[in-house]
């Protein structure tokens, strides 16, 4: 899925409007809404078929020049297709892919500050891999990297629902060579995803339960937001304002026998998150696989469930309890869960799933201009060194769905014809 804007007058509205106090370089903006613009045309000069969705189209229909908001993908879509098919243009134009050969750092003329190329780690051994032009970083954010989630989010803990290989080497390789950084603070989440102790990856893309007897509480064990109504990659709007979903850890998901008996916590068909096309694990339909494991805590009344979760019984009751009593009263008056949502938690057994703070991606990195050149903490381009996609997105605030995707491919054609 990729978000491809227009026209271009509506799309920099659109992009201004989400951007808010955190603006782009205008003439970023205008090379963003024009090459965003085009790339229905480039998937198909390679081979795609495209259609258009009707999701995140638009996502914030409240926002100045949301018409242009619009998101595409093969006719079928969420099967890895658009992955599928750039593979197959590499592969026929013989473009060479050294896979088990991470790279370690950027090799820089210390007088001139051009990039001349990228030292490899391969078999154990190291080696210089010279650029005949330059060098592209399209090295995805740092979603797994958890000290720079906690230097830079402010979060205890975070994970991807996506590849779990974004660990944040190539902001520290980008950085060693002078590279200013912009975005860090901002990601496309957090909402709140089930991590398995022996998983490096979140399930996702989002908890569906097939029943609505269920909260979230953090840790004073109350509720702290609408779950049910769900986040707009991870912005709720709080006061007036979208704002990143909060993060009162530890969170769990508090439900009772009608959502366990129900159906899986997680859907099994093939989406966009790493479970589910990569490690194809199948949650199973009715919940049981996931408590024998010890992944979701059963017990018979309320207080022993808090026991068995580590908090205080008398408080998880009142909260279930208060909660129970807006249900009956079909008015949720501290969070404003639609009526329709408030289902009591009254069958036993209860059950307790740990939530963690997960996103589809980070957006922060270095610093690019609209030619895609990365640049310096002085403004001034790094001679040969491009970058494409979320490696230093030029999103600072809200998102839009497919938004990366779209930013990868625009950019990765201004950095390979600049």
């Amino acid at each position: 899925m990729w978000f491809s804007p227009s026209p271009v007058d509506e799309a920099i509205t659109y992009f201004n409007a989400m951007s808010g106090p955190y603006t782009a370089p205008p003439e970023m903006v205008k090379v963003w809404a024009e090459e965003m613009g085009k790339i229905n045309d480039w998937v198909t000069s390679i081979g795609g078929e495209v259609a258009e969705l009707n999701i995140f189209n638009p996502e914030f229909p409240e926002l100045a020049g949301n018409e242009s908001a619009k998101t595409y993908a093969a006719p079928t879509p969420f099967k890895a297709q658009l992955w599928n098919l750039l593979k197959t243009n590499v592969d026929d134009r013989g473009i060479e892919i050294l896979y088990d050969s991470p790279a370690k750092e950027l090799v820089q003329n210390p007088e001139t500050k051009e990039i001349l190329g990228v030292i490899v780690e391969q078999s154990g051994q190291e080696i210089a891999v010279k650029a005949k032009k330059a060098v592209i970083m399209t090295c995805g954010g740092f979603e797994n990297n958890q000290e720079m989630v906690r230097d830079y989010l402010h979060w205890d803990v975070g994970y991807p629902k996506g590849t779990p290989y974004n660990t944040g080497d190539g902001i520290k390789m980008a950085t060693a060579v002078g590279a200013d950084l912009w975005h860090m603070g901002n990601v496309a989440g957090p909402d709140f995803n089930f991590k398995a102790p022996e998983f490096d990856f979140a399930f996702g893309y989002s908890l569906s339960p097939g029943e609505k007897s269920w909260i979230m509480v953090g840790a004073d064990s109350k509720r702290f937001i609408d779950a049910k109504a769900g986040t707009r990659h991870g912005k709720v709007l709080m006061h007036g304002r979208w704002e990143p979903n909060p993060v009162p850890l530890p969170v769990h998901c508090i439900f009772d026998e009608k959502v366990r008996a129900a159906k899986g916590l997680y859907y099994n068909y093939e989406q966009f998150c790493w479970y589910s096309i990569v490690d194809k694990y199948l949650w199973s339909e009715d919940n049981m696989t996931e408590i024998e494991k010890g992944w979701i805590i059963k017990a018979d009344s309320i207080q022993e469930l808090a026991e068995k979760i580590g908090r205080d019984p008398a408080e998880l009751e009142a909260t279930v309890n208060e909660y129970n009593a807006a249900c009956a009263a079909g008015v949720d008056e501290k969070f404003g869960t639609a009526a329709e949502n408030l289902v009591a938690i009254d069958a036993p057994p209860y059950y307790a799933l740990e939530m963690f703070p997960t996103f589809t991606n980070t957006q922060g990195g270095p610093r690019r201009n609209e030619k895609a050149q990365i640049l310096d903490v002085q403004g001034n381009p790094i001679p040969r060194l491009y970058s494409a996609g979320e490696f230093g997105s030029i999103y600072g605030y809200i998102y839009n769905g497919g938004g990366n995707v779209g930013e990868c491919m625009a950019f990765g054609q201004i950095a390979a014809k600049n």
